[in-house]
């Protein structure tokens, strides 16, 4: 099988992108109308500075924040790791696996251009994330 690039993959999607400003409660509609499980939060200049996922909102809510009015400068996971669109759907898949999350935003010399999640990719790519990752065992 061909490897997917991640610009392929992310080519005709517009990512779902809010402010540190803007709530959990906005976060939470958006995602939902948007049927997505990530919101990618961006600063003024539309730079990445975190990501806040359904997870997130479970954290906030079991910390006993102000809930939906929480702010996502608040709730977000700073910083997140990313991937760069040339990079290859076994890349992101190794990352996601690695790092235990579900989504991975995907940025281009400092620009967000989409978000990959685990939904985004086939049987055959997981397989050979599978057989990776035990010929890696057998060697180590």
């Amino acid at each position: 099988m061909k490897k997917r690039c991640i610009d392929l993959i992310v080519r005709d999607k517009e990512p779902l992108k809010l402010s540190t400003g803007d709530t959990v409660r906005t976060a939470c509609q958006s995602m939902w109308e948007r049927r997505v499980g990530a919101v990618l939060v961006v600063d003024e200049q539309d730079k990445l500075v975190g990501i806040f996922t359904g997870r997130d909102a479970v954290r906030i809510l079991a910390e006993a924040h102000d809930g939906p009015g929480t702010k996502l400068a608040v709730a977000m996971t700073p910083d997140p790791d990313t991937i760069a669109p040339e990079a290859t759907s076994i890349d992101a898949l190794r990352a996601m696996s690695d790092g235990g999350y579900r989504h991975l935003p995907v940025v281009d010399n400092g620009k967000v251009v989409g978000i990959v999640s685990r939904g985004d990719f086939k049987g055959v790519e997981y397989d050979r994330l599978s057989d990776e990752t035990s010929l890696w065992e057998r060697i180590c």
